[in-house]
């Protein structure tokens, strides 16, 4: 396989994180959105959204590498812990857990080193899985997940090289996908490809950029087919009717690297261009 140019992540050393404002709302109004979409923060984020998807093209599910570290490991052992937590708890108390035990949460996952950085990532970290009011997860709580694995990468806790971002994707995403079975925010995939985690959609059809062809039954080989099949599970009615435009890919758009390059460009446009959900 040809290997891709990719662009690099800047890095964030430790000491500086006391110098840095603590995340506060800023984004208001569609003009608060347009101010962040030139920031460096953004630009940082696409470029991690970039590399991570270049990452797995052509690597199918299942997957097996020799390569593990701690750092991958750690975050797929605190999520199996929220896992435990969803068999443990009724849903309506599990947000409260949640925030009551972030810290120490963040504290078992990082080395002390990085104490300094919990109070920046746990906001990130507390609106990563799903609404503290209802009972769904939308595009929104995507991007927090994605912000809180960026601060981590641009902190060097998860280095960014291919076979760390291959696993950030096939071990830490995929999980979610498996533990997090929240019904989709809104009904007709307004801000996306569907109404639940966009990026899903972003690197599995990046790991079917190399040869693939839509027929159903979809196989559970990449996360683009496992999130059509999630659909099938949580939706009722004809596919063409709730889930639209994932209707009109499999119909209309020639190979999946036209699909995974549109689908990069919607996500810039009608999720983190939207007011509505950053």
């Amino acid at each position: 396989m040809t290997s891709i140019p990719r662009n690099p992540l800047r890095r964030i050393i430790l000491p500086d994180i006391h110098s840095l404002q603590l995340p506060t709302k800023k984004n208001f109004d569609e003009e608060d959105v347009e101010i962040w979409r030139r920031t460096q923060g953004f630009r940082d984020l696409i470029i991690f959204l970039r590399r991570l998807n270049e990452a797995v093209v052509g690597i199918t599910i299942p997957w097996s590498s020799k390569f593990r570290r701690q750092a991958v490991l750690s975050m797929v052992t605190l999520i199996d812990t929220l896992d435990g937590w969803i068999e443990d708890i009724s849903p309506l108390n599990s947000p409260q857990r949640l925030e009551e035990q972030s810290d120490s949460l963040l504290s078992r996952l990082l080395p002390p080193e990085y104490s300094s950085l919990i109070p920046h990532i746990k906001p990130y970290f507390l609106t990563s899985f799903g609404s503290f009011i209802r009972m769904d997860c939308g595009t929104g709580h995507g991007i927090s997940f994605a912000i809180f694995l960026i601060c981590l990468t641009l902190t060097r806790f998860y280095v960014p090289e291919v076979e760390e971002e291959r696993e950030l994707v096939l071990r830490v995403f995929i999980r979610l996908q498996d533990v997090y079975r929240l019904e989709p925010a809104g009904s007709h995939g307004v801000w996306g490809v569907d109404d639940s985690h966009f990026l899903d959609y972003i690197f599995g059809s990046g790991q079917l950029q190399v040869s693939a062809v839509f027929h159903p039954p979809l196989p559970p080989t990449n996360l683009y087919f496992m999130s059509i099949m999630r659909i099938h599970e949580v939706k009722q009615g004809p596919f063409h009717e709730h889930s639209s435009q994932l209707h009109s890919i499999a119909l209309g758009v020639p190979n999946w690297g036209k699909v995974n390059s549109g689908l990069f460009k919607m996500y810039e446009a009608e999720v983190l261009g939207k007011g509505v959900v950053v």
